[in-house]
């Protein structure tokens, strides 16, 4: 296949010297897509989302289709270029959920629906990676779990032959949205990192260990840098987004990647992003040695991260919100009011977890419910079981025992939210100010893909929050950890 390395012709119209030049930048999440305008100072100059649902036809199962992600970045993008010169936007660049497959024809129509990072379908398949040789397994620097793309394309090999065999391409959520915009198949290191088929000395597709596994190379779209030009805006997608035709679009990188390029993490600095699940990132120079139940991934720029990934946070306590019908104000208030007094433990496995049990079977519940329990104190429970997960997964990391972590996320707003965050793990964390970081990582990796110097902010702590250790009693500590294992020991396949 061709590789682009010019625009083909465009015209463009003079541009007024009172707007700033900006890149579109295009995050497209699980359950919406956000767009923004960015300057290469680092401002955000509008910003918009389009929500989609996710679908789940079987238990087990997450689905979304790639037709929505579409609709959604039209809708977006048109919202934020709303008054806006297109002529002052220079690039495209784009930041996007990991570990899904989106089965692609010729065409660059999408074959079925997506299956995401958070479906556990594949459970059947990961034997086939626990039989690897030594060597292979220890390549992989990530344990098998359900919903990476590996997994995937095993069941979808056992269960939709027909379906796979006609597929070009099998691409992560962000890369089809590139395909459709550019016509151009590309995906990037750190979500190419992300997929259980990755050669992390190479830096390329593990062909032994897909020939192992008897998955074709060919469906596998080439790997390119983060920060480079991986195709141009073609006129239909140009035309739907109001945009002019011929602009670069670049490769961009893994949502979590690019929030970390954001932050501009020094090596052994870490991160708690909470969005619809949790993560717990720490930047590393070198690439880290295999662990049983944490990730290994490549950044959006030359070195690695290490991830403990808590698969069920925000979208749990929406769920909570929606059964127990709260509105978020409600939420927070009957919580708040529960704080301090009994409350029954809740395990907030909906879809299984990952770091630190890597079992998908895994389900939530509350515990110890009575008749003297209200709303309030199902919700406290629920906020505080996401807290207890996630710190179950940040002592996997190993890290010095008064090391702060940087707390971002559009979860992490509210200030009852981040204490309990803070005293749950037992650290500082300094709340960033820098929102929608994402969008931010894949505006920095166009600016300088265009050779423009970055020069946005980081983003310094706004607020540190400090622990209270007594909040959260050792005893209730220990509790929830029995009644999670006690969960994990039974969960089971049907």
């Amino acid at each position: 296949m061709s590789w682009p390395t010019e625009p083909p012709p465009a015209s463009h119209p003079a541009r007024p010297a009172d707007q700033p030049d900006v890149v579109l930048a295009l995050d497209l999440g699980t359950g919406s897509l956000k767009a923004a305008l960015i300057t290469a100072g680092g401002d955000t100059l509008r910003r918009a989302a389009h929500p989609y649902p996710a679908h789940s036809p079987q238990p087990g199962w997450s689905e979304s289709h790639p037709q929505d992600w579409w609709a959604a970045a039209r809708e977006a993008a048109r919202a934020v270029l709303r008054g806006t010169d297109p002529a002052r936007v220079r690039a495209v660049s784009l930041s996007g959920q990991m570990h899904g497959v989106t089965l692609t024809a010729p065409t660059g129509e999408a074959l079925r629906p997506a299956v995401l990072w958070s479906d556990t379908r594949s459970a059947p398949q990961l034997p086939a990676y626990q039989a690897l040789p030594e060597d292979l397994r220890r390549d992989l620097r990530n344990p098998p779990v359900t919903g990476f793309a590996g997994p995937t394309l095993l069941w979808l090999a056992a269960h939709e032959p027909a379906t796979l065999a006609a597929a070009r391409w099998a691409l992560q959520p962000k890369d089809w949205l590139r395909l459709h915009l550019t016509g151009e198949a590309a995906t990037d290191p750190s979500d190419a990192s992300g997929t259980l088929l990755f050669d992390p000395h190479r830096q390329d597709w593990h062909a032994g260990l897909l020939g192992r596994l008897g998955l074709p190379a060919a469906l596998l779209p080439p790997i390119r840098p983060s920060g480079s030009v991986a195709g141009f805006l073609r006129d239909t997608p140009a035309r739907a987004l109001g945009l002019p035709p011929g602009l670069p679009v670049l490769t961009g990188a893994a949502d979590t990647a690019a929030a970390l390029h954001a932050a501009d993490l020094a090596p052994g600095e870490a991160q708690l992003t909470v969005g619809t699940g949790a993560q717990i990132a720490v930047s590393r120079a070198d690439l880290p040695e295999p662990h049983p139940a944490l990730h290994a991934f490549r950044d959006a720029a030359h070195g690695w991260y290490q991830l403990a990934a808590v698969q069920n946070a925000g979208n749990v306590l929406e769920w909570v919100r929606r059964t127990l019908r709260l509105s978020w104000p409600d939420m927070y208030l009957g919580a708040q009011q529960a704080d301090g007094n009994p409350a029954p433990l809740f395990l907030p496995y909906l879809t299984g977890d990952r770091t630190p049990h890597l079992n998908p079977h895994a389900r939530a519940g509350w515990l110890g419910l009575s008749a003297d329990h209200d709303p309030g104190h199902l919700a406290y429970a629920a906020f505080e079981g996401v807290a207890l997960s996630i710190a179950q997964a940040a002592e996997l990391l190993n890290l010095p025992r008064a090391q702060p972590l940087r707390l971002a996320g559009g979860g992490t707003v509210d200030p009852w939210w981040q204490q309990l965050l803070s005293d749950a793990l037992n650290r500082p964390l300094h709340v960033t100010n820098v929102p929608d970081a994402s969008l931010r990582g894949a505006a920095r990796l166009a600016w300088t893909g265009l050779g423009v110097p970055w020069t946005g902010e980081a983003g310094p702590a706004r607020v540190t929050v400090i622990p209270s250790p007594d909040r959260i009693s050792q005893d209730r500590r220990e509790r929830f950890a029995r009644a999670a294992d006690q969960l994990m020991r039974r969960a089971r396949p049907d």
